[in-house]
Formats: structure tokens, C-alpha cells, sequence
């Protein structure tokens, strides 16, 4: 089983790298498709989103005995962590949203993204010319006014690389990418393939996007937080490997645009963590990061 379609995947995925490789401009145009969908996505449910995120504060009274465990280094201890509020308040509506517009398959695999699925719509066909699929990953990763930086935390299993493919035996593999920062420089061993072709003859090129809800936390007369509501929403797109690595090779023409996470380097290389720069993901196009600034609920809460 997991040779049976081996052989005419590569002979696919080989021609599709190469096409892809001398016409990155249609995977940019994917790339943007998806990013205004997404975009139009929160716009038009922004509400039921806002609605949603901040039921997790007046639940309060249900989970204050268990909260979440603090993260990160050196937590302060005067906010929760929200990580899993924005997976499941965005996730579950994204989903129904591209059930809705698009033909979606849920293929499996064995890691990657908080929410991913193949999409697959005419329109798409009209923009990448030799498939109507693109793979969609979505990371959702809650920040709070501490912690909304200007760059997001990846990991290997989020990103796209090289996609190098030899022989059939091989399997896809990818070189390397280097995260620079100003005193140090260490290797991020992406692990995703920037296209995929599955058993079915699909080809499904990987665009990978990150949503950062951003909440504020409430204060009383004491300081004390009494609520984290959602006050805005930051949407990543990140380019696809074959955009970062080869052409027009975004990772050498931006240095920084990956820099070091936040492991140990004693840590396994295959699983250290690069940031992605969204200042740098700005530059080589505006339309790549957008903020978009939460209205106040429309919904009436009885008191």
C-alpha cells in the first residue's frame, strides 16, 4: 500500500515541480486566492467569531479550578493561555466555510498543520493551469499583548521546502533552510513537500497560512484579569517552498525572512523551530500579512 501509486506519483509530481518552477507566478496567484478567501471568510463571520472567542472568559466559573498550564519562558501568571480557544473557535468555521464554496477532501496525514484539507474548485483550475487542488494548512496561534510580535513560530512539519524527489525508492526529502538572525544562524529542516499527488492522480500544490488571534486582557480596580476578548485578527500567508527555495527563491533574497525560534539548540535538529519575519512577508508583498481590527459584538447578552 504505501508503494502501490509510487511510481506514477513521481512521473506526476517531477512534471508538476517542474512546471511550477517555470511559472512561480501561478503559485502566487493561488497563494492570494486562498488568503482573500480566508479574508472574506473572517469578514463575513466575524460576529459569530468574536461571539465565540470570548465565551471561553464568561465560562469562567467552569474551568478557573483547571486552567491551562503556562507557556512559554518565564510567564508572568497573570494571563491564560489561549492557544486552544483560537484553534477551536477558527478551525471548526473555516472548515464549514470551505465545505460550502469548495469540492474538500480531508486527507490524512500523519502530521502538520492545526487544520488542513484539499480544496479544489474551477476557479483554482483557471489559476494554476494543470490542477484544480491546492492543499490549504492553517496554523492558529492566540497571542496576547504581551506576545504579539511581528512573526510567528513554525514548526518543520508547517513549512514547505525544496521538495527534492530523485528516484522512486527515495521519496521527497528536502535540503535544509537557513534561519538568520543578527548573531546566530542555525539550519530549519522543513518537512512538508510543496506539492503533493495523491492516489487519485490529484495534484495538490501546499499553501500554508497563519491566522494569530490577538487578545486583550481586561483588567479590575486590582489589576486583576478578569477576561481575554478578542481585539484583532492577523492572517499570514507564507510562500510555498518551491517560492522559498527556488524561484524566485524568497529565502535568499529576504536574509532574516526565517531567523531562530525559540528551542534549545541542544534539541533534536529535526524539530527546532524557526520564526517567520511578517515585516520581511510584507516586503515581498503587502498583501501577504493583513490586521484586521475585531468590531465589538453585535450579539445582546442578557445581564
Amino acid at each position: 500500500m504505501f508503494t502501490q501509486y509510487a511510481e506514477k506519483q513521481h512521473k506526476t509530481y517531477k512534471e508538476a515541480q517542474a512546471y511550477f518552477g517555470q511559472n512561480p507566478q501561478r503559485l502566487i496567484d493561488a497563494e492570494k486566492f486562498v488568503m482573500d478567501e480566508i479574508l472574506h471568510f473572517i469578514d463575513i463571520h466575524q460576529p459569530e467569531i468574536k461571539r465565540d472567542y470570548d465565551e471561553a472568559s464568561y465560562l469562567y466559573s467552569f474551568w478557573k479550578n483547571y486552567p491551562p498550564m503556562d507557556r512559554g519562558r518565564a510567564p508572568v501568571g497573570d494571563q491564560y493561555p489561549w492557544i486552544e480557544v483560537g484553534e477551536q473557535v477558527f478551525g471548526n468555521k473555516l472548515q464549514r466555510h470551505f465545505n460550502a464554496n469548495f469540492s474538500v477532501k480531508d486527507s490524512g496525514l500523519p502530521s502538520g498543520a492545526d487544520d488542513r484539507c484539499v480544496i479544489s474548485s474551477e476557479r483554482i483550475r483557471q489559476i494554476l493551469g494543470i490542477t484544480d487542488s491546492v492543499w490549504v494548512f492553517v496554523d492558529i496561534k492566540s497571542a496576547g499583548p504581551r506576545d504579539n510580535y511581528d512573526h510567528a513560530v513554525m514548526s518543520p512539519y508547517q513549512i514547505s521546502g525544496t521538495g527534492d524527489w530523485a528516484s522512486i525508492t527515495d521519496g521527497v526529502s528536502n535540503k535544509p533552510i537557513k534561519a538568520e538572525g543578527n548573531r546566530v544562524i542555525h539550519d530549519f529542516f522543513c518537512s512538508l513537500a510543496p506539492i503533493y499527488v495523491l492516489s487519485d492522480g490529484t495534484v495538490a500544490p501546499l499553501l500554508t497560512f497563519v491566522i494569530k488571534p490577538v487578545y486583550e486582557m481586561m483588567k479590575d480596580e486590582k489589576d486583576k484579569t478578569i477576561g481575554q476578548p478578542l481585539a484583532k485578527i492577523k492572517v499570514a500567508s507564507i510562500p510555498n517552498g518551491i517560492l522559498l527555495t527556488k524561484n524566485p527563491n524568497y529565502n535568499k533574497l529576504y536574509p532574516g525572512l526565517f531567523f531562530p525560534g525559540k528551542d534549545d539548540r541542544n534539541k533534536d535538529l529535526r524539530k527546532i523551530r524557526a520564526r517567520i519575519s511578517f515585516s520581511l512577508l510584507r516586503e515581498i508583498a503587502v498583501w501577504r500579512i493583513k490586521e484586521i481590527e475585531v468590531k465589538q459584538s453585535q450579539y445582546v447578552r442578557n445581564q
